[in-house]
């Protein structure tokens, strides 16, 4: 199956000309490449989506409205989800996770210090 999905460059004269098998490389296959920028845009999103409550929460001094526990949750699957981008070598998931739990982790951080050192 894999086989099928990895194009091969033609034979070269070597081969034809003294019957040993030439090795070529394969080409990149480009679906690959659609399927990196589907990941990088969609962990775009995701982690864009965070800001917006990080900045809410600090201008406010206030995060007695979030859940700790989700927020703990959340940050260990997401720290999960970065030791399997980094062991599969998946850029888009390293950054996305990477840049997620920074954000997910200062609002825990957040929540912590508004509620330890009030107004």
């Amino acid at each position: 199956m894999l086989e099928s999905r990895i194009r091969t460059q033609p034979p070269s004269r070597l081969y034809r000309r003294y019957g040993k098998p030439f090795i070529t490389r394969p080409r990149p296959d480009p679906s690959m490449e659609t399927h990196d920028l589907v990941g990088s845009l969609a962990g775009t999103l995701t982690t864009v989506s965070f800001i917006p409550q990080v900045i809410k929460t600090w201008r406010s001094r206030s995060a007695s409205d979030i859940s700790f526990g989700m927020f703990l949750l959340f940050s260990l699957g997401v720290l999960l989800w970065l030791f399997y981008g980094v062991s599969i070598h998946s850029t888009p998931i390293v950054l996305a996770n990477g840049v997620t739990l920074v954000l997910s982790m200062s609002i825990i951080w957040m929540k912590f210090w508004f509620e330890r050192h009030p107004r």
